[in-house]
C-alpha cells in the first residue's frame, strides 16, 4: 500500500529512506528486502530512491555508514574521566543505543554477516575507532602491548555479540549486560 506522498527537504527524504531501510534490513535478510517497497513505504518513486542512492548495496552502505557514525558519537568518550569511567559510560551508551535504535543496530549485525568488502570495512573502522578510544586512556606500556590491543578488538565485538543475544532474548537484565561485559574487559586486561 503506498503511503501518501508528502514534501520533505532533500536532506529529511534522505533520512526517511535510510530510517525506512535500516527497518527493512532489520528485520529481514538483505535479499529480502526490495527498493520498490522501501520507495513506496516512503510515498515516493523507485527513481527517486535511485536519485539517493545508485543502487541496493550503495543504500544498504550508507545505512551502515550512518549508524556507525551514530554510535561512535554516541559512545564518545569523555577524556576527563578516568578509564574505567570512560569505559563504563561508552558501555552505558552503547547499551541505551541498542535499546532506542534497536533496528540500527539489528540492520548493522545483518551488514556483518555480508562478505561486501565496502560494508567490512565500514564496520571494522567502527569497531578499530572503539578499541582505539579505550587504548588511548590506557597507561602507555600497556597501550604498545599487541596482546592488550588483540583484546580490546574481542572485547568490542564481545560487547556487539551480547547486545544482539540481549536484545533477542531479554533473559537477563540491562544491568546484568553490563556488568557482564565490564567484567569480561577487567578479565581480558588482567596481566
Amino acid at each position: 500500500m503506498t503511503s501518501p506522498r508528502k514534501r520533505l527537504s532533500p536532506d529529511a527524504r534522505r533520512t526517511q529512506l535510510l530510517d525506512i531501510g535500516s527497518r527493512l534490513f532489520a528485520d529481514r535478510p538483505y535479499e529480502d528486502v526490495w527498493i520498490e517497497e522501501v520507495a513506496d513505504l516512503a510515498g515516493v518513486s523507485r527513481g527517486l530512491m535511485y536519485h539517493y542512492f545508485a543502487s541496493k548495496r550503495d543504500f544498504f552502505a550508507e545505512i551502515m555508514r550512518v549508524e556507525s557514525a551514530r554510535i561512535l558519537d554516541t559512545t564518545a568518550p569523555d577524556t576527563s574521566l578516568p578509564v574505567t569511567e570512560q569505559v563504563a559510560a561508552g558501555l552505558d551508551a552503547y547499551i541505551r543505543y541498542t535499546v532506542e535504535h534497536e533496528h540500527g543496530v539489528r540492520a548493522i549485525n545483518r551488514g556483518a554477516m555480508l562478505g561486501d568488502a565496502e560494508i567490512q570495512a565500514i564496520l571494522t573502522a567502527e569497531l578499530e575507532v572503539q578499541q582505539e578510544r579505550i587504548l588511548a586512556a590506557l597507561p602507555a606500556e600497556v597501550r604498545e602491548d599487541e596482546i592488550t590491543k588483540t583484546a580490546l578488538r574481542g572485547w568490542v565485538s564481545f560487547v556487539r555479540a551480547v547486545c544482539m543475544d540481549w536484545l533477542d532474548r531479554k533473559s537477563i537484565t540491562e544491568s546484568d549486560v553490563r556488568d557482564l561485559c565490564l567484567r569480561a574487559l577487567e578479565g581480558l586486561l588482567e596481566t
